[in-house]
């Protein structure tokens, strides 16, 4: 059985942490970076098994609150993939009271992710994206 829930506990933030660091786009985060991350993002989805309340999936959104919303590091941890908690996650936001009445849901995903967020009423724009990182110095 499982919950959701909209703020993490410090245990959930490390949770969070440590599922981070098994994946390509966001192994190397610090726990201390994870946890500005937390208080800096607008709305939090997480989902936890009911019993243990361990995190097993989460998302995150920031937003302006009236035009633009984006999603961010959807994740599910590996043990419990393909038992439609990502698809629960995605729900959550798109019909969220507030996020679902703005003008625009934008996300990032690998392009073998498309069809599933697809399903959920997302589509490739038709304007180019454009990137500026973060110059480190030497």
């Amino acid at each position: 059985m499982y919950k959701n829930i909209d703020i993490l506990t410090d245990e959930q933030a490390t949770q969070l942490y440590e599922l981070y660091q098994h994946e390509w786009w966001t192994k190397g985060r610090t726990l201390d970076d994870v946890h500005k991350m937390l208080i800096n993002s607008d709305y939090i989805f997480g989902i936890c098994e009911s019993h243990a309340q361990k995190l097993v999936a989460f998302a995150r959104v920031v937003s302006d609150r009236t035009y633009r919303a984006i999603v961010y590091d959807v994740i599910v941890a590996a043990d419990y993939r393909h038992q439609g908690l990502g698809s629960l996650l995605i729900e959550q936001i798109v019909s969220h009271p507030e996020i679902s009445q703005l003008e625009c849901i934008q996300l990032f995903c690998l392009p073998e992710m498309i069809p599933f967020y697809q399903k959920f009423g997302f589509a490739k724009p038709e304007t180019s994206l454009l990137v500026r990182q973060r110059v480190e110095k030497s």
